[in-house]
């Protein structure tokens, strides 16, 4: 696994954590710091698509704590996780 397939695991365990204490600062601020990072080396990497959900991803980080942003969050980490998987496989 590379860099950027760490960060989306990695972001994805966060976002899952933030199920059982959806209020958790600490968290909130280190999945805004891995959007960050997926950010720059999706750009390395010219993954736009990628790009544009970290954008979203960390508009909904930064939004009060509800079931509907903890699922976005979910979500979005999925996806993020599944075009970096299409990459490694030679989908993309």
């Amino acid at each position: 696994m590379d860099a950027l397939g760490k960060l989306c695991a990695d972001g994805k365990a966060s976002a899952e954590y933030l199920w059982q204490v959806p209020d958790d600062s600490q968290v909130r601020l280190k999945i805004v710091g891995i959007l960050e990072q997926i950010g720059v080396e999706a750009q390395k990497q010219n993954r736009k698509e990628m790009g544009r959900i970290v954008d979203e991803l960390a508009t909904a980080a930064k939004a009060s704590p509800s079931p509907q942003q903890v699922d976005l969050l979910v979500d979005g980490f999925d996806r993020l996780t599944k075009l970096w998987q299409a990459a490694k496989s030679g989908l993309m």
